[in-house]
């Protein structure tokens, strides 16, 4: 390659890697997730079935126009739920909304989640949610970690 082909080459290599970088704002804040509920539904096999109610508030000045998402629930190391969805909306600047969630159980990890959790004799089991909320175009993804404990004692 010539010199000249290789300058014009690299500067334009720079360009656009600046114009990717600016995709998202620097000031940019991952949105908020919470469960708003679990739902028990109609299953075609063995497995269970779930549907899973999700709040998303965008603290951000710009649109968050959702494509997909994927995730994943695991407790104490096993892998429990897992599912995708692309039915979803945009969720405006500094605005929230509701996205439902179909999951299947994993049946042979959660017997082995039981098995484990009943030879220990807990209280507690730690549970980790990683979600994927893919944004239209040339935006990057947002990744979500949610970590925290389940108690498993009554409450009275």
């Amino acid at each position: 390659m010539r010199p000249l082909n290789s300058a014009f080459f690299i500067t334009l290599l720079m360009l656009l890697l600046q114009g990717c970088a600016s995709l998202k704002p620097s000031d940019f804040e991952d949105p908020t997730v919470t469960v708003n509920s679990v739902k028990i539904v109609p299953s075609d096999g063995i497995a269970p079935a779930f549907e899973i109610s999700l709040h998303i508030i965008n603290p951000n000045s710009i649109p968050l126009p959702l494509r997909g998402v994927s995730y994943t629930v695991t407790i104490e190391g096993h892998k429990i739920l897992a599912g995708v969805s692309n039915k979803m909306p945009t969720i405006a600047a500094y605005g929230d909304g509701d996205i439902t969630l179909s999951a299947t159980a994993n049946i042979l990890n959660s017997v082995r989640l039981l098995t484990s959790v009943m030879q220990q004799n807990r209280n507690t089991v730690a549970y980790q949610m990683d979600a994927k909320l893919d944004l239209s175009g040339l935006a990057p993804n947002i990744h979500i970690k949610d970590v925290g404990e389940i108690s498993l004692m009554s409450k009275n």
